[in-house]
């Protein structure tokens, strides 16, 4: 299995797929693995050698209870993957919290970062639009089959759900430790690339579901305002998890951006 080893010594784990010469870099929400993209990956992996990792924390990759749980830390993971693999330079999607580490990744790394894509995410607070009460009012619920509930009926519509039984890859990493998810939750939260955003000259989509209040859509016209040449796409109806419900739309919007250049 392979894995790459940070400057930290934190062993992460990554997958490489697909066929093409360019390279794709794929990156998870919060507190989820790599089987986030399960879904979705296949639509690149006829076009790109497709890489997905564990963030640390998630997964198999090392989970340390210290304080190295940062987007701005974990866009460094991406290049460790990246010497490892021995790739110079890659085109990067990423969605929610992957977003915000590919946000930091072609901001302060714009040499390695071919096509940018940043789905279902947000340039953090204090400049961007934080859930409102009640969002986060269902997702603290004491009782854990409710809040997942929540969660999930923010990541996908109702008739989506009632037609698609799962198993969802897009609920969190369930053998996460605890330790591990609050760090993901603190290092989301603390994100705040405002003043690096007009730095990334890397050609760059921002996708977004119309119907988004877990990360609410308006951050999308934000970040598309905030970077140079960005274009923005809003995905009719969907929630956060446009990607996977929406696939049939989001892959080939998607497809086409990146093997645009």
């Amino acid at each position: 299995m392979p894995y790459a080893r940070t400057p930290d010594e934190v062993k992460l784990y990554y997958e490489v797929h697909g066929q093409g010469e360019r390279v794709l870099v794929l990156l998870a929400g919060q507190a989820n693995n790599h089987h986030w993209w399960d879904t979705a990956r296949p639509d690149f992996d006829p076009f790109f050698r497709t890489v997905t990792y564990d963030h640390r924390g998630v997964g198999r990759s090392d989970k340390p209870d210290d304080d190295s749980y940062s987007t701005r830390g974990f866009a460094e993971d991406v290049v460790a993957i990246l010497d490892d693999l021995g790739v110079e330079r890659a085109d990067v999607y990423g969605t929610s919290m992957g977003g915000r580490v590919a946000q930091w990744l072609a901001a302060e790394h714009g040499g390695r970062v071919g096509r940018l894509v940043l789905g279902c995410t947000s340039p953090g607070l204090p400049h961007g639009l934080e859930r409102d009460r009640e969002v986060k009012r269902s997702l603290g619920q004491r009782d854990a089959a409710a809040a997942r509930r929540a969660l999930l009926e923010l990541m996908y519509t109702p008739g989506w759900i009632a037609t698609h039984p799962g198993p969802y890859h897009t609920l969190g990493d369930p053998d996460m430790p605890p330790h591990a998810r609050r760090a993901h939750l603190l290092a989301s939260a603390k994100h705040d690339s405002w003043d690096a955003l007009p730095r990334i000259t890397a050609p760059t989509l921002v996708v977004h579901g119309s119907e988004d209040v877990f990360n609410p859509t308006a951050n999308a016209p934000l970040l598309a305002g905030r970077i140079p040449g960005a274009r923005l796409h809003l995905i009719p109806g969907a929630r956060h998890a446009y990607f996977d419900e929406f696939r049939d739309v989001a892959g080939p919007l998607v497809l086409d951006f990146l093997l645009d250049g």
